[in-house]
């Protein structure tokens, strides 16, 4: 993982990386099991989402899994299947132990300032289905499915941050629907409810989930940055709180060499072309 991430050194084992034009693909793929996630993932995709603060010549970040899905969520042998010996043992901190660490990939997917655009194909389920949620844009085909399997193994649908983020995404009467009942929500909820930006063929979701992510990634990325922090924070914010950060936001824009190029284009009836600072 070395090709345009400025100095930082990192070698995936458990998915699949690539850069191309500043937009970075992440791949699940382990597509012989629709692409669950292992103790091992986890470690690998919070340490690569942290390492984005890092990575300036990526500016934009597609996510997506291999083999005509996204991903399963947690494999069944690899976490489920120690989590009941840990239960078995009564083992409280151990399972806090991995309860955090699955909230904290969550938090490096929001700490990252590059926007994130999720290609969804196929199933989307469990810890699948968070890693969706916590993406910027989704993009699905008609023949995914998002579900939010947790009540169907006896735990609550309150993991990795569902209760706090899916009813601002999509309702809380709806997400409260999908976490009480764990069942799936097809393509076509999905794009009314707001959860998918845009539905399409299975063929093209990849490739217009990049497409995005280069459109972005040519934007002031600066900016978006911001955009993004705001985004998340001013969730629990009262308006007037959201008002003062959104003008340190826009004063520190207007200090950017993009504000400036932008106003020099517009003067020479151009478009501008925007740099990141």
């Amino acid at each position: 993982m070395t090709d345009a991430t400025m100095g930082v050194d990192l070698h995936p084992q458990h998915f699949g990386w690539s850069v191309d034009d500043r937009v970075a693909t992440i791949t699940l793929n382990r597509p012989e099991r629709k692409n669950p996630l292992t103790f091992a993932s986890y470690r690998e995709l919070i340490a690569t989402f942290r390492a984005m603060q890092d990575m300036d010549d990526v500016k934009a970040v597609v996510i997506t899994g291999a083999g005509g899905n996204f991903s399963s969520g947690g494999d069944v042998h690899e976490i489920i299947g120690p989590l009941i010996e840990l239960r078995e043992d009564d083992d409280l901190d151990g399972l806090l132990s991995f309860t955090r660490m699955t909230g904290s990939l969550v938090s490096a997917m929001r700490d990252c300032p590059q926007p994130i655009v999720a290609a969804i194909d196929g199933v989307c389920a469990g810890a699948g289905a968070i890693l969706a949620m916590a993406s910027d844009l989704r993009y699905g085909t008609p023949e995914s499915r998002v579900g939010f399997l947790f009540v169907r193994v006896g735990l609550s649908g309150a993991d990795m941050g569902a209760c706090s983020m899916l009813p601002r995404i999509i309702g809380q009467g709806r997400a409260s629907e999908l976490l009480y009942t764990g069942r799936f929500m097809n393509a076509d909820e999905a794009e009314r409810w707001g959860f998918y930006n845009r539905v399409v063929d299975a063929d093209a979701v990849l490739r217009e989930a990049q497409e995005m992510a280069h459109m972005l990634a040519t934007g002031p990325t600066f900016a978006h940055a911001l955009t993004k922090r705001c985004l998340h924070h001013e969730w629990s914010m009262p308006i007037d709180d959201a008002l003062k950060l959104e003008a340190e936001a826009q004063a520190l824009c207007m200090q950017t060499e993009d504000f400036a190029r932008a106003y020099r284009a517009f003067v020479a009836k151009q478009t501008p072309v925007f740099e990141g600072n």
